[in-house]
């Protein structure tokens, strides 16, 4: 999303927005609720993905990503949470909100997007949005989870768990973090007791960002493009009824 600046008084409408999706339309289109950017058909499934903290869906990494899962048959539909729409308009950084407020904005636009018709939709996000996916999934159920770089705790702080809610979770769960993560590296997150619906792909040499030292021989669009095409074929293994249970993958396996 370039340009994310969003007039909602000219907003399109729900139903209108539902007629689009309906229709198979693509696009990025200003609602009352904030910008949606529509990506990719939905050959594999669809994914709302939310941003992390300090950068929204215009950042390098969910750009990349996005067009990277577009290729793979999976339809991502981009929002941005209102603190961010905020900071666009002021001109100034500002933190999020309490995580519940989150959670109430992700299923407001969970509601306005899912219809009998369309595939189901999964839920998903870069570390903090997909931390905020993880507590509705818990609260409300989800047909699955992605979770790129999730924050299992603050860098530097590894007892402080953001882990409650995940025995809640029943769906399948797909966890891809880079191996040096600093909000869960892969010696850290090997040690906890994930659901059986979990999931484990590490990105060899990634940090939070899936950016690999220059040693690696790696880059970081050769690990969004490793990450997109495993989130491909875990939603269409999904959909085709392959779901094997908690697997602990990373990339030289």
């Amino acid at each position: 999303m370039s340009n994310n600046a969003c007039d909602t008084r000219a907003a399109l409408s729900i139903e209108a927005c539902r007629g689009r999706l309906l229709e198979g339309l693509q696009g990025r289109w200003c609602l009352p609720q904030g910008p949606l950017e529509v990506l990719g058909e939905a050959r594999h499934g669809r994914l709302l993905i939310a941003h992390g903290a300090g950068a929204g869906q215009d950042s390098t990494f969910l750009q990349r990503l996005r067009r990277e899962l577009a290729d793979g048959g999976v339809q991502t539909l981009a929002i941005e949470f209102g603190y961010l729409q905020c900071m666009r308009r002021e001109g100034r950084r500002r933190p999020p909100p309490r995580i519940d407020r989150l959670v109430e904005e992700l299923a407001t636009w969970c509601d306005l997007l899912s219809h009998p018709a369309l595939p189901p939709l999964w839920l998903g996000g870069k570390s903090l949005g997909g931390r905020t996916a993880s507590l509705l999934a818990a609260r409300d159920g989800a047909p699955g989870l992605v979770l790129c770089g999730y924050p299992f705790h603050p860098p530097r702080r590894p007892e402080r768990l953001r882990l409650d809610h995940w025995p809640a979770l029943a769906c399948p769960t797909l966890v891809v973090q880079g191996s040096r993560d600093p909000f869960g590296s892969r010696e850290e997150v090997v040690g906890y007791a994930l659901p059986v619906s979990t999931r484990l792909h590490w990105l060899e040499d990634g940090d939070h960002d899936w950016q690999p030292r220059r040693a690696s021989g790696r880059d970081q669009a050769a690990l969004i493009a490793e990450g997109a095409a495993v989130i491909a074929g875990f939603l269409a293994a999904h959909r085709g009824g392959e779901w094997r249970g908690q697997v602990d993958e990373s990339a030289s396996e």
